[in-house]
This record gives C-alpha cells, sequence and structure tokens, in this order.
C-alpha cells in the first residue's frame, strides 16, 4: 500500500514529554514529505500553537495542511488560510458555562487570541503552559463571551471528570465531546472532531480512507484513527483506547512517530 497522507496528533504523540519534536521524528517525517506525502498535523491545539512545529517540519513549504482545535480548523499551510472552520454559539457556550457551574469544573474558551476563564488552576496553567497563550481571567464568563468559539474546554481532576464527560453527553447531545488529556475535556459542535475534518481534507485532496495513516495517542484522537486506514496508537495510548486501532507503536518519547514513517511509507 502507497501512503499518500499522514496525519499526527502532536501532544503525546509526536511532542516527546518537553514538548519537542525528536530529531529522529523530524528527519522521518522530512523523508515522508521527499516521497510527496502530506505531513498534516492535527490536534487539539489552536491554530496559533502548531504553526511553529508545522514550520520547523517545513508542512508549509511541502503544500501541506493543518486541523486545530480538535477539528474545528482547516489551513492551508502554503496559502496560509483558513478552508473549514464551525464553532460553538455563544448560546452553546454559555450553556456549557451553566452546566460547568452546577457540575463544579473549571471552564475555558478561546477569544481574540487568549484563553479566556473566570478562575485559575493547575490545569489552567498547564493549557496556557502548552499553548503559549495569554490567560484572561474576567469578572463574568457570559459577559466576556458574546460571540461563537471554536471550542470550549472544562477541566478538573481526571478521575471526577471521567465521570463529568457521561453527564455531559447526556446532558448536550447535539455537541461532539471527547477527553484530550485526562484532566481536559473539550466540546464541539456536533459532528466536529479530527476525523470529520480529516475527512473533508481527504476528499478535497481526492485520497481515499485507505490512503491514509493516522497516529494519536488519546481519545480526541479516535475519531480520525478509526477513519484512516491504518490507525496507529503511540504506546502511551490511554489503555481503553488501544483496541481501537492497527497498529502501536513506540511512545511519544521514544520516537513512535518515526517509527511509523520507517515501517509503512519508507519500506
Amino acid at each position: 500500500m502507497k501512503y499518500k497522507m499522514l496525519v499526527v496528533d502532536m501532544d503525546d504523540t509526536l511532542l516527546n514529554d518537553d514538548h519537542e519534536i525528536s530529531i529522529e521524528n523530524k528527519e522521518m517525517l522530512l523523508k515522508a514529505q521527499e516521497l510527496g506525502v502530506y505531513v498534516v498535523l492535527a490536534s487539539g491545539r489552536p491554530t496559533s500553537a502548531m504553526i511553529n512545529f508545522a514550520k520547523e517540519l517545513e508542512c508549509d513549504i511541502n503544500n501541506s495542511f493543518m486541523i486545530s482545535f480538535n477539528g474545528s480548523t482547516i489551513t492551508d499551510l502554503k496559502e496560509d488560510k483558513v478552508l473549514f472552520e464551525h464553532s460553538l454559539s455563544k448560546e452553546q457556550i454559555h450553556a456549557l458555562y451553566d452546566f460547568s457551574q452546577e457540575i463544579k469544573t473549571h471552564i475555558i474558551t478561546y477569544l481574540d487570541g487568549k484563553i479566556i476563564s473566570e478562575t485559575n488552576s493547575e490545569y489552567i496553567d498547564i493549557e496556557k503552559n502548552i499553548t503559549g497563550l495569554e490567560l484572561d481571567i474576567v469578572s463574568s464568563f457570559k459577559d466576556r463571551v458574546t460571540s461563537s468559539a471554536v471550542k470550549c474546554i472544562l477541566l478538573e481532576e481526571p478521575s471526577y471528570l471521567k465521570r463529568v464527560e457521561m453527564v455531559l453527553k447526556k446532558a448536550m447531545p447535539e455537541l461532539s465531546i471527547c477527553m484530550s488529556k485526562p484532566f481536559f475535556l473539550e466540546a464541539a459542535p456536533n459532528g466536529i472532531d479530527k476525523g470529520a475534518s480529516l475527512k473533508i481534507l481527504a476528499e478535497k485532496l481526492n485520497i481515499h480512507q485507505s490512503e491514509i495513516i493516522a497516529i494519536g495517542n488519546a481519545g480526541n484522537d479516535l475519531t480520525m484513527v478509526q477513519y484512516a486506514g491504518l490507525g496507529v496508537w503511540v504506546a502511551n495510548v490511554d489503555p481503553e483506547l488501544s483496541s481501537f486501532g492497527d497498529v502501536i507503536v513506540a511512545s511519544n518519547n521514544d520516537h513512535g512517530v518515526a517509527e511509523v514513517v520507517r515501517r509503512f511509507i519508507l519500506n
């Protein structure tokens, strides 16, 4: 099988625990692009927190694309323009805020290149450090959020947040809900996820799903791993997800992405 697209999650998949692309992963991804394979970064991160990594991998030079905000946005890197974007309405965001207050979790969204929250916590600090975005702590979340936004994240201690996930899915079935980290519960418009946006991009490029490899580690990667012709988990995958892929490779700290390129593209 000749694969034409390699779709890679970032945090805990492509990036090691120091939030860096290893030399091994970078070399293999550059080689894949030399062979004409599209390398597409797909992350829950905001677009602005992905672009430097895409440029480090020369995805812009190689006419590739990027999926951000868990599928809410697709960016053409060569043209530096948004191909697709779908957002939560103001009303949906306010309803998520009300839910978070009732069930006692933190909640954030993104506006004007900033993280918006009424509160701070160790988990919000993690998101701030990962994305590099400024945290704007506001006195009233609803008063600040007067327009649509691409997604919201509910944040709390992992074992509690796992229970919240089930409650939220029942309370708001019109939304797309997934875990991106054990302490991040993400909410986006219904039908919006990495797999759905990957399908949009693949059809635009006339690439069949059998010609796609997708690599991930967490719940927000599940739809793209299942959509791809070859669905790959790194070894640090959430244990309950491991049976839903085709292959498990080395962890994010042991250059699992490079292993995929060597085994399935360069061979």
